[in-house]
């Protein structure tokens, strides 16, 4: 195990559940300290708690709110303490919304607009500058393979985010900082059951696990690459997908993440 006084903190919204959770384990898993943020305090702490017996690391819960700005406050008081430096972000939280965009109401949009644009935008900008001072750090922002495609507001909110990552590992890349989007497909998680999505019109073979995300995300991140997709299908898919006539991909179909 490496010294506790020479381990990196890594800091993970939506840390409780999914994707962000399977951060939390794999990044334990090789030696770093946590910061868990989530909304429901019972569960971080628990998982917290968990991960410290389990990989013999330290766990910080951090109940926080995002869509208030409190809460994001709270999390950026943590990120720019320089006594406690984060050398890796994950940029994880966010929501889904099965309806289409005008039987959605404009509170559950503007939601998801702050989750996913925002809120990375504010964290990242927080972190940013002290891990420009130290000449290092990683910065992981989750997107989706729905960035590469037209498909509602969920996709744009998705585009623009990955737009920001391959802007910022460019622009601060040289200066020790790498930043990435990881863009995962259909991934198996508690994502689709909490937007009421039926997981049994999708063929299997589209569906990714957790792990495997988590998995190549932090090596392509490791790699400086600014994009990250995981699997040869979506792949093919984030290169095809701009390709094709907008009346095809506008179509109702499961939103994927």
């Amino acid at each position: 195990m490496t010294p506790q006084d020479s381990r990196t903190t890594a800091l993970i919204t939506g840390a409780s559940a999914g994707i962000g959770a399977e951060f939390a384990r794999q990044l334990a898993g090789q030696g770093h300290d946590l910061v868990l943020v989530a909304r429901d305090r019972a569960r971080l702490e628990k998982a917290a708690a968990d991960l410290e017996q389990q990989y013999g690391i330290t766990a910080e819960a951090l109940p926080a709110d995002l869509t208030d700005d409190a809460g994001v406050a709270a999390v950026v008081a943590r990120l720019t303490d320089d006594a406690r430096p984060v050398e890796i972000l994950v940029n994880n939280a966010g929501r889904g919304l099965v309806g289409d965009f005008e039987e959605n109401s404009i509170s559950d949009e503007k939601q998801g607009l702050v989750l996913h644009c925002q809120v990375p935008l504010e964290l990242t900008h927080a972190v940013l500058r002290g891990m420009l001072a130290r000449g290092s750090g990683r910065i992981i922002n989750v997107a989706s393979i729905a960035a590469f495609m037209p498909r509602g507001t969920y996709s744009a909110a998705k585009a623009w985010l990955l737009s920001f990552s391959r802007w910022a590992n460019a622009a601060y890349g040289k200066r020790g900082v790498k930043v990435t989007a990881v863009c995962p497909g259909l991934t198996h998680t508690e994502f689709h059951e909490r937007m009421g999505m039926d997981k049994s019109v999708t063929p299997p073979w589209m569906w990714l696990t957790a792990e495997r995300v988590v998995r190549e995300g932090l090596a392509d991140s490791l790699r400086g690459r600014a994009v990250s997709v995981p699997s040869r299908r979506y792949k093919a898919l984030a290169v095809v997908g701009p390709l094709l006539p907008g009346r095809l991909v506008t179509r109702r179909a499961p939103r994927v993440k």
